[in-house]
């Protein structure tokens, strides 16, 4: 009797993607957190922690790079895959970066803008994660582009908060040492916005290109 057979189960590309989205939905919530409920003493501790969240989407990440180099069929181009993975982890590191800064450059107080820009960090994670749920339907999906939409408008006000963030860092605080640092977080922090675009960019590009 010859021997059966077992046809190898497909990695699942979509349910990777919403893994990917949550780790960046649980990044933007402890930077949040860590924000609007700063204690100095507590940073290090908070550092390892996001980064623990940033090393758990890079072994997803090359768990599933292993998948693709293996894979014959794919459901959508080999490329977009790859540039949509790198985008979403750049994600996770974008809100690394910032818990990074806040313990390399010594913070000791945390500004009311840098909590505003923390909470449309998550709500432009929270929606990223919609569009990414949506996307394994993405040629009947019906609300992926109103998600998609909704984090470019998010990313829009943090451009604008971040415009404000800066006048007021050089119109009202004297201390130079303040002002570098800050203009060093809000950078980094506005980042975090821009990296959720770059993710809906490559969604609708990918959706253009197949409907």
């Amino acid at each position: 009797m010859g021997k059966l057979f077992v046809k190898k189960k497909a990695f699942d590309y979509f349910d990777y993607f919403q893994t990917c989205a949550g780790f960046a939905c649980q990044a933007a919530t402890y930077l949040a957190g860590a924000l609007s409920a700063f204690d100095v003493a507590k940073v290090p501790q908070q550092v390892q922690t996001m980064h623990q969240i940033e090393n758990d989407a890079d072994v997803a990440k090359h768990q599933m790079l292993r998948a693709l180099a293996d894979e014959f069929m794919t459901p959508i181009e080999r490329e977009d895959i790859i540039e949509l993975a790198q985008d979403l982890d750049n994600v996770v590191d974008a809100i690394e970066d910032v818990m990074l800064r806040i313990s390399m450059l010594n913070v000791k107080a945390v500004p009311t803008a840098a909590v505003a820009f923390a909470e449309l960090i998550v709500d432009g994670c929270a929606e990223l994660a919609e569009a990414v749920k949506e996307f394994r339907h993405f040629r009947k999906s019906k609300t992926i582009t109103e998600h998609v939409v909704r984090v470019n408008t998010t990313e829009s006000k943090g451009d604008k908060l971040f415009f404000e963030s800066m006048h007021a860092l050089f119109a009202e605080e004297p201390d130079t040492h303040r002002q570098v640092v800050w203009m060093n977080l809000y950078e980094s922090l506005e980042h975090c916005l821009d990296a959720c675009e770059d993710v809906a960019d490559v969604i609708e590009s990918v959706v253009m290109k197949n409907t």
